[in-house]
């Protein structure tokens, strides 16, 4: 089994807004993005999934045309911090929250044990089918999670992985 992990394209937003569940456009650079992200893949592909973000479907989209959503690949849900910017949220409750991002949500959002929960369940899911290549457009954080989890990292560590908009990343898990 090959699954395709891929990033979404380059957002068009301003450094240091909060954006996990916010729909934001994509920038200008979106197709020649795309092309890129086509050229790494198999002609082939038996299935694609996708977050239900715009800015995952519009990829997905072009991948396949009957890709399916799947609410568990959405990013970090960041609750009452969404559409705002990182100055502007209480420094006591950001800080709290960015001491132990595992453990602590945010509020009326999630915490990375939640989100990893919700993350695994489909991956148990998918690896259970009998397709043999598909593709996964999502977001860093989803990525993040579901590679430390095949690198067998710390969920803490998650976030030292690199993972840039347009990136794709193959993995084996029937190996």
């Amino acid at each position: 089994m090959e699954i395709y992990l891929i990033r979404h394209t380059a957002p068009l937003v301003t450094p240091g807004f909060i954006y996990g569940r916010t729909e934001v456009e994509l920038r200008a650079s979106f197709d020649e993005e795309a092309g890129i992200i086509q050229q790494k893949l198999p002609k082939n592909l038996d299935v694609v999934y996708s977050s239900p973000s715009r800015r995952c479907t519009q990829l997905a989209a072009l991948l396949s045309t009957d890709y399916q959503i799947d609410d568990r690949l959405y990013e970090f849900h960041f609750g009452d911090w969404e559409g705002q910017t990182w100055d502007t949220i209480d420094p006591r409750e950001s800080q709290a929250w960015m001491d132990d991002f595992v453990n602590v949500s945010t509020p009326n959002g999630e915490n990375m044990l939640q989100m990893q929960a919700r993350v695994m369940a489909f991956w148990q899911d998918i690896t259970q089918t009998s397709a043999e290549k598909l593709a996964i457009v999502t977001h860093g954080g989803v990525i993040r999670l579901l590679l430390a989890a095949d690198r067998k990292l710390p969920l803490r560590s998650a976030f030292d992985i690199q993972v840039g908009y347009g990136d794709v990343f193959l993995l084996h898990p029937r190996e």
